[in-house]
């Protein structure tokens, strides 16, 4: 079949084996790809109340029919897995150069499962592949472990998915790499690739990828260029990154700051895309195929001695990449730090280190409320853990990836730390997952966006502030938000599964656009209804499989702050999140039942999930 490769490589740790396995052709046309057809893997072999850590989980790598063509931003592969920091399931999106080079070796997914019995690593050249000794490389970062393997193989175009002590060392927002600076970075997938102890995917691939009909796919490849270079979101990216959102969310009262206590910046100048390209830029980057470059090549400059750490040397690196909006506002706004050095000095160390910064910026900044409200002293940290401290910020993250003193608290993520010090409601976010840079309060549809995401608090599945600031909705109302949410989840786990990168929809190319190259590079004629009913059916396994782990309503839930505590100043002043109204109507469009949010026989039925 053109378009996919058609096969899994299934790696068992524990035994070593590895081996090729086809992929049911059923499964390809239903899901596509991507997260939709590792989660169909994980519904069928995995028991969704298994510890995340234990050698029973399975961690399953998945690109799509798209992923390595010349589609642009044609770079994205999915990591699947049940969550460490969450205990749902889980699917975290990189770019980079990782998702093609596993195409080019001929697999769409690669399933781990087991344990090594020591450190190591998976080694992927075409159609070989073996567990290999890492055990030197254990305990390096994630810079020093590309590097090494590179040298180690001979092989310069080797692209490597890894960890850094943060998974190593099992903290539950540890991320996996790759291009040392790409991530599939939310809900701990780096932490179940630790409890693996695999230190790394190396992959070299030197094979092709069929299309079925190529002069189709070059005309809708090519009318999908058109529309992007004609939009000019597409050349904003290019010129300031995403950062540049900062801007937007300060001015409509939606910035969260210390820990969401208040929904504007005082210093958000400091940190945002003209700050960052006029004193920190060196070049903006691309993934594979990508016409938007939206990545920031950043000189350190004097952010590497002014913040030092114990585990790298003065002038080790001048350059990074970064920080994007999320890491900028995690690292910043969130924790009340407006130096941009310490930002991005923090954002390279959580690279290397291999840690979530949206999940490291908001713990730390629960921590640094609790510790003003004088519930942590002085002798339970290291130092004092100040709202502004960049000297906190900096020596945190290193902390918190070795789980060096206070920092083994803060590796637990917000939900645990708060609950175990007795304020579970510092804890700003979804099913254990925290917020990202969007306070609901100041945009009502990221609300019930949040409460209903399957992998916890997320602004990918349906990003609502656009909508919410150009007039379709206005942003504090809630009426009619929950459907077009619904139809934002459908559409944005479709494009998902295309391996396609979720900014194009936000550059000039929406699902339709990839409809026709999807259809002509696999020869199954996909329609635009085929795709939004592939986007539910996949939502609705993966919510499927949460209420077989365990979760219910009481998951979709938002914190008590955001449904009680307006901000006292700016354009949100005085508003509070009315998720009840939001969640009912949500439920009843879904075809959920009110009380557990299950899916009714008729909705399972009709999305072909009923003998599931």
């Amino acid at each position: 079949m053109a378009g996919w490769t058609g096969k899994l490589l299934r790696v068992n740790l524990t035994t070593g084996k590895c081996a090729s396995e086809p992929i049911p052709d059923a499964w390809l046309r239903e899901y596509v790809g991507g997260r939709g057809l590792a989660a169909r893997y994980l519904f069928e072999e995995l028991d969704p109340t298994v510890d995340p850590l234990s050698p029973e989980n399975k961690l399953i790598f998945a690109t799509g029919p798209l992923t390595g063509t010349s589609v642009p931003s044609s770079a994205r592969y999915m990591v699947v897995t049940k969550g460490a920091l969450t205990n749902a399931i889980t699917t975290s999106n990189s770019g980079g150069a990782w998702g093609p080079e596993l195409r080019f070796a001929g697999y769409d997914l690669v399933l781990i499962e087991g344990r090594a019995p020591k450190p190591s690593y998976l080694f992927v050249y075409d159609d070989h592949a073996e567990v290999r000794d890492a055990t030197r490389y254990w305990g390096c970062g994630v810079f020093e472990t590309e590097d090494g393997l590179r040298r180690e193989t001979g092989l310069p175009n080797l692209r490597i998915a890894g960890i850094g002590p943060a998974g190593e060392n099992l903290v539950r927002f540890a991320c996996i790499m790759n291009d040392k600076h790409r991530a599939a970075g939310r809900s701990g997938v780096g932490a179940v690739m630790g409890s693996k102890n695999l230190k790394a995917i190396a992959v070299r691939g030197t094979q092709g990828i069929p299309i079925a009909d190529p002069e189709s796919f070059l005309r809708a490849v090519w009318q999908l260029r058109r529309q992007m270079n004609e939009n000019p979101s597409c050349h904003a990216f290019g010129e300031l990154g995403t950062a540049a959102t900062i801007d937007m969310t300060q001015a409509w009262g939606g910035l969260p700051t210390r820990n969401f206590q208040q929904g504007q910046f005082e210093h958000y100048a400091n940190l945002n895309g003209n700050s960052i390209r006029d004193t920190r830029m060196y070049r903006n980057k691309a993934c594979f195929g990508c016409t938007i470059a939206c990545g920031r090549v950043t000189y350190l400059g004097d952010a590497w001695n002014k913040f030092l750490v114990n585990t790298h040397p003065r002038n080790w690196r001048v350059a990074g990449e970064g920080p994007e909006y999320e890491n900028a506002w995690a690292l910043g706004a969130d924790t009340g730090v407006g130096d941009l050095d310490a930002v991005l000095k923090a954002n390279w160390l959580c690279n290397d280190l291999g840690m979530d910064p949206i999940s490291m910026g908001s713990t730390l900044a629960a921590a640094m409320e609790l510790y003003e409200k004088g519930v942590l002293a002085d002798d339970q940290v290291e130092l004092p853990l100040r709202f502004g401290s960049g000297d906190a910020l900096v020596r945190m993250v290193e902390a918190t990836a070795y789980r060096e003193g206070f920092g083994h608290e803060l590796a637990e993520g917000a939900k645990r730390m708060g609950e175990k010090f007795g304020h579970p409601e510092v804890f700003m976010g979804v099913k254990g997952q925290e917020f990202p840079a969007y306070d609901p309060r100041g945009f009502q549809g990221m609300g019930v966006a949040y409460a209903t995401c399957n992998r916890g608090a997320c602004h990918l599945r349906a990003w609502t502030p656009g909508a919410e600031t150009s007039g379709v909705f206005p942003p504090h109302t809630t009426e009619g938000k929950a459907p077009w949410v619904i139809n934002e989840q459908n559409r944005s786990t479709a494009h998902d599964n295309t391996g396609i990168c979720l900014f194009v929809a936000f550059a000039g190319g929406p699902i339709e656009s990839l409809v026709p190259c999807t259809a002509a590079a696999t020869g199954v004629p996909f329609t635009i209804e085929d795709f939004v009913k592939i986007g539910e059916r996949t939502w609705n396994l993966e919510r499927l499989w949460n209420l077989n782990a365990g979760l219910s309503r009481a998951d979709d839930n938002l914190p008590k702050r955001l449904l009680e505590e307006p901000h006292t100043s700016g354009p949100s002043k005085g508003v509070v999140v009315r998720l009840e109204p939001m969640l009912n109507d949500y439920y009843a469009s879904r075809g959920w039942s009110s009380d557990e949010g299950r899916p009714s026989p008729e909705k399972l039925a009709e999305l072909g999930l009923a003998n599931l």
